[in-house]
């Protein structure tokens, strides 16, 4: 039901969404029920017909932000769907958390900049949505002896401490425990689809990668190389061997993001054959 609105809206509109419909089913079907200790999803029916829909998603630890992003029926819009939904969602937003809001919108969706300008949000960053080519030449990995290890959540702290590093945060003290609250538990992400692997030479960590494979899509996210392993050719290496076991998987299209002013960043994607086809802007709420 919400894919066949979103379908519809992308058709409609020529822009892209993002929903995350298929972690947050991978959460939905853990064994724990995590995923639906809180109310991330929020519907508007005309009858039984789904006209409206407004997501929450929750990535990374403690410290990150909720993001959202929804979507109205072509047919249905400017008659307060839409503002009826974000008023729950608001709603949910303060009685579950003091972090931020990140609303998400495509650069190119006239209609979703007037609403978020609307919100009092204000302009956080933006990221561009990268395809690789299908009918690119095969790019070889020019470097021998990198490893990939399939994480665990003893390596929670590990990715907690890579994540601070490369996309801001407080990497805290280490812990004993696995199950620190607001840290990444690879297990339980697997659950959901995404796995995240340990990129390692000579049984050193040297950065990593998070690949997640949905129907006839690979993505690729959370890809770091730690700052004593820059330059050498480390983040070339790891996202093909990421790109190589998306294909073993038989994905049909890989896809990652990059923020817009990682200029190093979207050079590499370039030189590994993504292309860019959308840029999503984030604005936040505080």
């Amino acid at each position: 039901m919400i894919n066949r609105l979103q379908e519809r809206c992308i058709r409609e509109d020529q822009t892209t969404l993002k929903l995350e419909l298929d972690y947050k089913l991978g959460a939905y079907s853990g064994t724990d029920c995590a995923g639906i200790r809180q109310i991330n999803e929020f519907m508007y029916f005309d009858g039984h017909e789904l006209i409206g829909y407004i997501g929450i998603c929750e990535f990374g630890g403690a410290d990150t932000p909720l993001e959202v992003n929804g979507m109205v029926h072509p047919e249905y819009r400017r008659q307060g769907v839409f503002g009826t939904l974000s008023r729950l969602v608001m709603a949910e937003w303060r009685r579950r958390s003091p972090k931020s809001m990140l609303l998400l919108n495509d650069r190119k969706s006239v209609i979703g900049q007037t609403f978020i300008q609307g919100t009092g949000a204000r302009y956080h960053h933006s990221e561009h949505e990268m395809y690789l080519q299908k009918n690119r030449s095969e790019i070889h990995n020019d470097l021998e002896g990198i490893v990939f290890r399939k994480a665990t959540n003893a390596d929670a702290w590990e990715i907690h401490r890579q994540n601070a590093i490369y996309f801001g945060g407080k990497p805290g003290e280490e812990t004993t425990s696995d199950l620190m609250e607001g840290m990444i538990l690879p297990e339980e992400e697997e659950k959901r689809g995404m796995t995240i692997y340990l990129a390692e030479v000579d049984n050193q960590v040297i950065g990593k990668v998070h690949i997640q494979l949905s129907p006839g899509i690979g993505g690729i996210y959370g890809l770091g190389v730690l700052p004593e392993y820059r330059g050498k050719g480390y983040g070339r290496a790891i996202i093909l061997k990421a790109i190589e076991k998306l294909k073993e998987a038989n994905a049909g299209d890989i896809m990652l993001q990059v923020a817009v002013e990682n200029a190093n960043a979207l050079m590499l994607y370039q030189s590994c054959g993504f292309v860019e086809t959308s840029t999503m802007d984030y604005y936040e709420l505080n």
